[in-house]
């Protein structure tokens, strides 16, 4: 078994939240970390017909149990009307939940009780390279995706098609959107040939023959379905005109080359240096969440073109991503540009694929990408 980065209170003392995108492995993690909780699956359609029709049984099958045993409730948003009963038992039986799930919309959008801030909040993205140790292998993982099912299957494109069907028939029905099925299906197209890129909604818009307010929409319901998340502009105390609309990353990279009808991705490629940039923003975005350091990330980008894919923690570092084995000059002009901007930058570094790690004369640090996971998950890089 794989053993995660994201570590849960072995005795939970408060209720909290799992959530993550469709198959990460939250419902393996919670069976090992919690062996002798009390299972609610939601995904089991008699249990979820049952307190459909009548919610109040779970008050009923929580009081009949041990007053210190855990309860976990799998796919939680299935019911959003659940959320009354179990704020009620926190307050009044003083129980405690883990409740995991894949999406929270549904849950607000029928103005459900989400706890009113008394549960905690986890994530848990796909697979990182520090779960991997040996098994770690960078292209295996550009063409498989993080997802562990996918991962560790040899041939995992019927997977991957199969994933994201689901995923158009469970979330775009959950939506009410069935009638613009096949206009949500091109938006996902689309979406996925400007991952990493600056969000530009007339441009997708146009594409998909609907009106951009549409396009945010969309976008908004990929953000709270998990399977991507915006990376904000960094805009503060420009002296220079900068870019101010989020990029946007889809949660795994294989599901972006199926929809972008990439193909397999091979070093040397530039379509191998977009999956890259995707999976560095997936070890640093899952880093700042395991950590527990809360760690800050964005993006900038100058009018005139120079960018920086990542910047972290309000200027303190800045990172490129480069799939090249040889760094150039070319390479470092925008964290060069960046410097003239922003002089209190710490460190600025080059991920790539460089077989040495070396500094250049101005401070820029060109570090191997094996290199970059062994400091970044050692907790060494960013200090």
């Amino acid at each position: 078994m794989i053993q995660r980065c994201l570590v849960l209170p072995p005795r939970p003392k408060h209720s909290f939240f799992l959530w993550g995108p469709r198959q990460t492995g939250k419902t393996t993690l919670l069976r090992s970390v919690y062996p002798g909780a009390h299972w609610i699956d939601l995904l089991d359609t008699d249990t979820l017909i049952r307190l459909s029709q009548r919610p109040a049984l779970l008050r009923e099958e929580v009081d009949a149990l041990p007053r210190d045993r855990l309860v976990v409730i799998g796919e939680a948003q299935k019911i959003p009307a659940l959320f009354d009963e179990i704020h009620w038992l926190i307050e009044n039986r003083r129980r405690i939940f883990v409740l995991c799930g894949s999406s929270a919309r549904r849950v607000r959008r029928s103005q459900a009780n989400l706890l009113g801030g008394r549960a905690l909040r986890y994530e848990l993205f796909g697979l990182v390279s520090a779960e991997l140790g040996a098994q770690f292998d960078l292209v295996r993982m550009l063409n498989h995706g993080y997802l562990p099912r996918h991962y560790l299957e040899d041939s995992p494109e019927p997977l991957i098609r199969a994933y994201v069907q689901d995923y158009l028939k469970e979330e775009v029905l959950a939506e009410g959107l069935s009638r613009s099925l096949p206009v949500f299906s091109n938006f996902l197209n689309s979406a996925a040939l400007s991952d990493g890129g600056v969000l530009n909604y007339a441009t997708i818009a146009r594409d998909c023959g609907v009106s951009a307010h549409t396009v945010r929409g969309y976008f908004e319901i990929l953000v709270d379905t998990l399977l991507g998340r915006y990376l904000p502009a960094y805009v503060r105390r420009p002296k220079r005109r900068t870019i101010r609309a989020p990029r946007f990353f889809f949660a795994d990279v294989a599901v972006v080359n199926l929809l972008a009808r990439r193909g397999k991705v091979e070093p040397g490629s530039e379509l191998f240096g977009k999956a890259f940039e995707n999976w560095v923003h997936h070890e640093l975005a899952a880093y700042a969440q395991y950590s527990g350091q809360a760690h800050d990330l964005s993006y900038w980008r100058l009018t005139t073109g120079a960018e920086v894919d990542f910047i972290i923690d309000d200027m303190a570092y800045a990172l490129e991503a480069k799939a090249s084995r040889s760094v150039t000059a070319d390479h470092l002009r925008g964290l060069r540009e960046l410097s003239h901007e922003h002089a209190r930058v710490k460190k600025r570094f080059v991920v790539s694929l460089d077989a040495q790690r070396r500094i250049t004369e101005d401070g820029i640090e060109v570090l191997p990408y094996a290199i970059f996971i062994e400091r970044l998950w050692q907790g060494d890089l960013f200090r």
